[in-house]
């Protein structure tokens, strides 16, 4: 459970210090306590279709980001070879140190490796930031869904990148 833990800490500072500029207090607290639970990461830890990446500065290996892979959950035509990037985020104070590209890279490495063929991934349509990250990396609009917030609804954009298709050696 100290994975899940630590994964729900990070999960917690991370979205308080994307959207308390953006977004309601009372909103952010009810997503926080509905989403970044340590139990929905234990989940996620044990589960074999997903893979998390825990982002640590040196020296002492304090988190200051992460990534979640997983089966993905999305109001569109999914593939069997889709994966989702489910959650990438870095605390502000990483923003500029090649953090983000450094996850987003094991990312899509890591998607690559277990077969994918297209990474998805939504995001708040207001977070410009984000969608300038996610296009400068080849991400396209492919359509979009809604994403509650506490007591908001927002309708986000669904991204997609086609990855590079693995092929095995043959002996």
């Amino acid at each position: 459970m100290a994975d899940a833990d630590l994964l729900s800490l990070v999960a917690n500072a991370t979205f308080l210090d994307t959207y308390a500029p953006s977004l309601e207090g009372a909103d952010l607290l009810a997503h926080c306590l509905k989403n970044n639970r340590a139990e929905a990461f234990a989940t996620w830890l044990a589960d074999p279709a997903t893979i998390v990446t825990v982002a640590e500065i040196e020296p002492g290996h304090a988190p200051l980001g992460y990534a979640v892979l997983t089966t993905p959950h999305f109001p569109i035509a999914l593939e069997p070879t889709d994966v989702e990037l489910r959650r990438i985020y870095a605390l502000r104070q990483a923003h500029g140190t090649g953090l983000g590209p450094a996850l987003m890279a094991r990312a899509i490495e890591d998607a690559t490796r277990i077969g994918a063929h297209r990474l998805l991934l939504g995001v708040w349509e207001h977070n410009v930031r984000a969608r300038a990250f996610y296009e400068r990396h080849g991400f396209r609009v492919i359509g979009t869904r809604e994403f509650q917030v506490g007591s908001e609804v927002h309708i986000d954009p669904i991204y997609a990148l086609d990855l590079p298709v693995r092929v095995s050696a043959s002996a």
